[in-house]
Formats: structure tokens, sequence, C-alpha cells
């Protein structure tokens, strides 16, 4: 690898503007870089990818800016999403409340209580449909963040745009849709671990052959972290349930190349600035090695790790909320110096409830300013070659790795066997304890300090405005439901259930059954309930 390999693919590549200057007129070279570099460090857009997956950095296109949201109803939702895109936002990322999380209607008795409390309530196809009112769907990426029923979501969503008239085709965004985690950190999960690997198989393949566009994993250490991981830790569980993943659908005979360069990944960016940038290099490296030498891809993009990134949502404090904004601006900046393609800015409140519109604008705003003023962006890698940096890399690598192997013993040489072991055997889940219960000690102890928590803290908070979600929204849409369920074909509905429980107890793609149950308005719900009939229920061992 030389420089004059990269030159010759950044100058292929689309430039933004024709001259990158800094404040005072000067203009700042594309890459500092000696002529040869070491192999495991490179060049941009070549492997291994340590510095970056793209030759021109953010120089051809900058990072995504997609701020999640979603709160209370669809109409209320759909207010935000416009708001957000009126105000430069580039794609939409959609969060959903508990109950749909959990497969549950909002009518059930599990989902009192909680109806559009943590996101927005959606029910049908119906609910999918206003959600998107008046945003064309071929024109806005879309980003769905769920896990346990998300191919359900899924097939809500392809029927949204059918009626919008928009080919599936045409259809840019990412599904969350990764279960393993959920059984490492997160908790939402519906059935089993295999029906859902079942599940998950089979949308990738039915995306495969009809939605080309769509990311149809996104295969998450954000929750990971949120539950007490190390970067280390949430580096090697994540890689390791990405590889888990390539080896379930090889096993069902897709080739790794035909759905590998949809694979996608959302990672933590943490307040500890240069561990989190080392964090994101070495993720890039081990996925690279991996899929190439162990599991054969030989696609250039198979081999290259995209991923989102969202500020740290454990790092904001209740105390002294407003230190929220510094700790969120110097958590994105790690994220884009660290290369990310996508990027969400927690705003200052959410310790306390759903952001008000004006956190949520200046949280939009972070990302506006990193871009726009600090002059970042306009060099491609600029801490490539920083010594402190780059040993940093080596030993968040090294310690990953240790894991990873760890993983793949478990499993006597399948990162599969071995992930699903280490969920039944709370290896996972035990390690995540210690490291939480480390972290929270040196709090208590005083080795570690947050500003306005355990130093520099006051007597007395000013108080916060929030957001705060009224009982009237359960009300609506309970009442929304009952008149779908009124006003729907009754014997359509039973129909389409039957056929997706009779295929769910065969081998048939459940894809194409879920869409159809979708068109004729059957609710997450019922589509949940058949299909714990086929597939039973999960319940974690309690550990000790």
């Amino acid at each position: 690898m030389s420089r004059d390999s990269w030159r010759e693919e950044y100058e292929a590549g689309t430039l933004r503007r024709d001259r990158f200057e800094t404040l005072s007129f000067e203009e700042v070279p594309a890459l500092s870089s000696p002529d040869e570099v070491d192999e495991s460090i490179g060049f941009p857009g070549q492997y291994p990818y340590t510095r970056g997956i793209h030759a021109t950095g953010y120089r051809g296109k900058l990072w995504t800016i997609r701020q999640f949201a979603g709160f209370a109803d669809v109409t209320a939702t759909n207010e935000r999403f416009r708001y957000l895109l009126g105000q430069g936002q580039d794609g939409l990322s959609i969060a959903f409340d508990m109950p749909t999380l959990m497969g549950y209607d909002s009518d059930d008795a599990m989902s009192l209580g909680e109806v559009g409390h943590c996101g927005v309530a959606v029910d049908s196809a119906d609910d999918m449909v206003s959600l998107f009112d008046g945003i064309p769907l071929d024109r806005v990426s879309v980003s769905m963040t769920i896990n346990g029923p998300a191919q359900i979501l899924f097939a809500q969503l392809l029927v949204a745009a059918e009626e919008q008239g928009v080919e599936w085709a045409n259809l840019r965004g990412t599904l969350q849709n990764d279960i393993l985690k959920e059984y490492i950190a997160q908790k939402e999960w519906v059935f089993p671990p295999e029906p859902h690997l079942r599940l998950m198989g089979d949308m990738v393949e039915f995306c495969t052959d009809h939605v080309h566009q769509w990311n149809t994993i996104s295969i998450s250490g954000y929750h990971i972290r949120e539950a007490g991981a190390t970067a280390a830790q949430e580096l090697a569980f994540t890689l390791g349930d990405g590889f888990a993943y390539v080896e379930s659908f090889a096993r069902r005979g897709l080739d790794i190349d035909s759905f590998a360069p949809r694979l996608s990944f959302f990672f933590d960016s943490h307040v500890d600035f240069f561990e989190e940038i080392a964090k994101f290099r070495a993720a890039r490296r081990i996925w690279a090695r991996w899929m190439r030498d162990r599991y054969g891809a030989k696609d250039e993009r198979s081999l290259k790790l995209r991923f989102h990134t969202q500020t740290a949502g454990v790092s904001l404090t209740a105390q002294q909320p407003e230190n929220n904004i510094v700790r969120t601006a110097i958590e994105a900046l790690a994220a884009v110096l660290g290369g990310t393609q996508s990027l969400h800015t927690n705003a200052l409140d959410e310790v306390y409830a759903l952001p008000t519109e004006k956190a949520a604008e200046i949280a939009l705003r972070t990302q506006q300013v990193i871009a726009e003023e600090t002059g970042v962006a306009n060099a491609v890698d600029p801490l490539g070659g920083s010594w402190f940096v780059e040993e940093m890399t080596d030993r968040v690598e090294a310690q990953a790795m240790a894991i990873l192997e760890h993983v793949d013993r478990l499993g006597n040489g399948s990162m599969l066997d071995g992930t699903l072991r280490g969920i039944e055997e709370g290896y996972f889940q035990m390690a995540l304890s210690e490291s939480a219960y480390q972290f929270e000690k040196s709090l208590d102890t005083g080795d570690r300090a947050i500003v306005g928590v355990n130093k520099y803290a006051k007597d007395e908070e000013d108080e916060l405005e929030i957001l705060r979600i009224g009982a009237e929204i359960e009300h609506f849409q309970n009442l929304r439901l009952k008149d779908l369920r009124a006003r729907r074909d009754t014997g359509a509905v039973e129909k389409a259930l039957a056929a997706l429980e009779q295929g769910a107890r065969g081998t048939a793609n459940l894809m194409p059954l879920l869409v159809d149950a979708c068109r004729v308005r059957a609710t997450q719900g019922e589509i949940v309930e058949r299909l714990k009939r086929v597939f039973g229920t999960y319940r974690e061992q309690a550990r000790i």
C-alpha cells in the first residue's frame, strides 16, 4: 500500500468542494501521512480500513445527521420528523415506545401506563402510514430501532411504502434487528433465540431479492455499553454478534457476499475521547480481517465496517444537566474523528424524559457546528499516525481479541454456538455486571470524577422544563385501535394470520406472509400471539 494508490482512489471520489481551508484561509491537505505506512494502519479506503472505509473521508460526503425521534402518537412524531428535516437533518431514526418494542398492542394489559412514553406507539400498518404522512419514503433514509418484533414493523413499513406508490427497491434505511444483544444486555426479546434467528434470516434473504438498498441488521454495541461494558467488551461482544449472524446465514446456504455488504453496526461514543476513537479504528480492522481470512468474503464491501454512532446516554447526568451539552459535543467529536457514517447526539434533558423541541434543536446544532465550523471534516483521518492513538488502537484491539477468542472456544470454533452458549450460561451478563460494578465503585471511592455529581456539585439545582406525555395519548391510541378493528375485514385478517401460523410451523420464508398480514391490518400484537403459538416464549435464568 502506498500514497499513490490512495491518491488514485481519492481523486476518483466526489468531493464536496474544491478547496478546504482553515479559519486563516490556509489550505488543508487531504491526508497527512508518509508515502509508506505499516500494513496494520494502511491508508483510508484500503484494507484493513483502520483509517476509514472511504479514501475521501468526509471530503466525499459528510456523515448522516440522524437524530433519534419518536414520542406519544404518530401525529406528534410526524410533526417532530418534519421539524427535524426542515432544520437540516438528513435521515430519520424512529424511537418506539416500550409496548411496541416488546410486541404488545397499545390496548394490551401489559401496555398500561407505557404507551407513547419512551417513543412512538405503532400498532398496525395504519399507524406506519400516518407516521410518514407527507414524508416521501423514496427520498428519506429511515432507521428503525426495534429488535424483538423487528420484522413485523419492517413489514408495516413495506406496506406504507406501497401505499405511497414507492417501489421497495427504492427504500433506503436500516432496521436494528439485532436480537443477540437483547439477550446479552437490553432484554427486549419476544421468542427464544433460534426462532428469532430464523426470522432474521428470512428478512435478510427477502431483502436480498426485493429491498436491495436496505441495511438488514444494525449490529448494536450501544445497549451493551449502556449496560456497563468497557470499550473492549462493547467492541468484542458486538463484533462477536456480527460474526454469529454471518455463520447463521451461511448455515442457511446464503453466500456471504450476498448479504454482508448490507450489515451495519451501531456503537456508543462515550466520554473518554481517545479510547472511543481507538475503539472505532480497531473495530474496522478486526471486522475486515475476520471477514476476509476466516469467512472468505471476496467482495470488498463485505470487509468494510459501516457504523452509526450515538453519544452515551449513560454519561448524561440529572445534576447540572447543562453539562450534558458539553459531554455530548465531546462524544460526537470522537465519533467523527473515529470515522462514523451517521450520528445521533443526545439531548441535555434525556436523563429525565424524551427531549423537548428546544433540547432536540441544541443536539442537532451540536452536529452542525462540528460539521460546518470546526474544520475536523476537512482532513481525511487527521489523527492517523498519532503514536498515542495507534498504541491505544492496538491495545483495545488486543483486549477485544482475547474476548472473541474466549467466545470462539465456548463454541468449539463457532462464534454462533459460542454466543448462544455464552447467553445461556450467563457469561455476557456476568461480565457486564462486573464491569458496571467496578465503574460504580470507582465513583463511590472518588477515584473517578463526574462533574456536578461527585465533584463540583451544587446544593440546589435549577428546575428544568421537560417533555411530559399525558394519559390521553394512551386513551386516543386505544380508540384508534378499536376503530381499526371495527372497519377492517375480519375474515381477511384471520385468513392471513392462519397462513402465517402455518408458515411458521414449516420452513417457508415468513416475510411475505408478514407483509400480507400487515396489508389487511392485522396488528402487531395479533401477529406476535400467533407466532408464539409456534415459537413459544423465553425466560432468562436468574444469575446469582
